[in-house]
């Protein structure tokens, strides 16, 4: 198998590939680099392509998800504190209510 080859990824895997280069490439992050990055992701996050067998399967570690929801955008980095902290009691109560009633 040459290097670079997808074959053995599944096609979760591809999708979820696609939508991470498209979120860098939405930064600005070069097609080329947005590519390396999100399959580079997607290993971390899986162990690779899978390969068929019973037992063979890890379960996925999806931290750099995690880490990249948590680390937010640069419209979150303009907001004060109390702005973020006034938008989550916000949503907060709008959900309290909505399962209320």
């Amino acid at each position: 198998m040459p290097q670079g080859d997808k074959s053995s990824y599944t096609d979760k895997q591809k999708r979820k590939a696609e939508h991470i280069e498209e979120g860098y490439e939405d930064r600005g992050v070069s097609r080329k680099e947005a590519e390396r990055r999100a399959w580079a992701t997607v290993n971390k996050e899986s162990g690779g392509g899978k390969k068929s067998g019973s037992g063979r399967g890890k379960p996925e570690s999806h931290a750099s998800s995690r880490k990249g929801g948590r680390k937010g955008g640069a419209a979150s980095a303009r907001r004060s504190a109390a702005e973020r902290s006034a938008a989550a009691k916000k949503g907060w109560e709008t959900r309290r209510k909505r399962a209320g009633g």
